[in-house]
């Protein structure tokens, strides 16, 4: 199976490309890398859900922050699709990293990383496992609770 006969079967569909709201790009592909910047657990409304805002721990539950997560995934498979064409030409998903919006003593950190984590390898099967940070921060843009990027190796460059 394909990378998008999976999202298929997940009833998953890409949503458009986030636009980079700052001074940076959505993706830079380098040889044979393609790194995508952090994404935020965008909808397909365009917007941040009000259930992925504010603190692990206070505001938003574990079970909501992997949502989150998983949407921020969504979001890096958009923007990889962006830059690629393709996502069959994803060799390797070699690193993801998470940042965490979480209130002090939250300690699920890798809990909710793993909406992100699972998502990767039901999409890509064994070229989705990957190397991993998971980091609690004080703040995110947008007050959002979750914001992940990702580094991949490409085929055939």
């Amino acid at each position: 199976m394909t990378a998008e006969d999976r999202l298929a079967a997940l009833g998953i569909f890409l949503p458009p490309p986030a636009a980079a709201v700052a001074n940076y790009l959505p993706f830079v592909v380098s040889g044979s890398l393609l790194a995508v910047s952090g994404q935020l657990p965008i909808g397909p409304s365009g917007k941040l859900d009000p259930a992925h805002t504010g603190k692990l721990g206070v505001a938003v539950s574990s079970k909501a922050g992997q949502a989150a997560a998983r949407l921020c995934a969504i979001n890096i498979l958009a923007q990889a699709k962006a830059a690629l064409g393709d996502l069959d030409r994803i060799s390797r998903c070699i690193r993801l990293g998470g940042f965490i919006n979480a209130a002090p003593g939250f300690a699920k950190l890798a809990e909710v990383m793993n909406g992100a984590s699972d998502f990767m390898v039901d999409v890509l099967g064994d070229k989705g496992r990957h190397a991993r940070a998971t980091v609690g921060v004080a703040e995110l843009p947008l007050d959002s609770a979750v914001e992940i990027e990702a580094l991949f190796e490409i085929a055939g460059t």
